[in-house]
């Protein structure tokens, strides 16, 4: 039963990094739908890291990229891999957190990624 276990728990962590980073993106403003799948997340991701041309968010652009491209990796992967699907949607997380504050348009804030919906 040591397989099932851990394929439940690895289940639950999936789900809650899908939510933690459903969260990020509705903070910034972007219309996730009920029960996102990683790309339709690495999609809306990308679309908040579309209007960041300017040099002061070119690093949270930057940052945003690599979240995206960790969230396609986590897709490709899909439930052949949970330990390492896990890894990149962590990173993913991670690098969200360079998500704009939509209160505050002209500066290049951080969104702490444990913050709640």
């Amino acid at each position: 039963m040591i397989n099932g276990d851990l394929s439940a728990r690895l289940a639950g962590a999936r789900g809650r990094l899908i939510i933690e980073l459903s969260c990020a993106l509705t903070r910034c403003g972007a219309q996730v739908p009920e029960d996102p799948g990683v790309v339709e997340l690495a999609d809306l991701l990308d679309g908040a890291a579309a209007p960041l041309q300017d040099t002061t968010r070119s690093a949270a652009r930057a940052e945003l990229a690599v979240a995206v491209g960790h969230l396609r990796a986590a897709d490709r992967l899909g439930g052949l891999l949970p330990t390492v699907t896990l890894w990149h949607l962590r990173r993913a997380l991670q690098r969200a957190a360079a998500l704009p504050d939509p209160r505050e348009p002209a500066a290049s804030t951080r969104v702490p990624a444990s913050q709640t919906c």
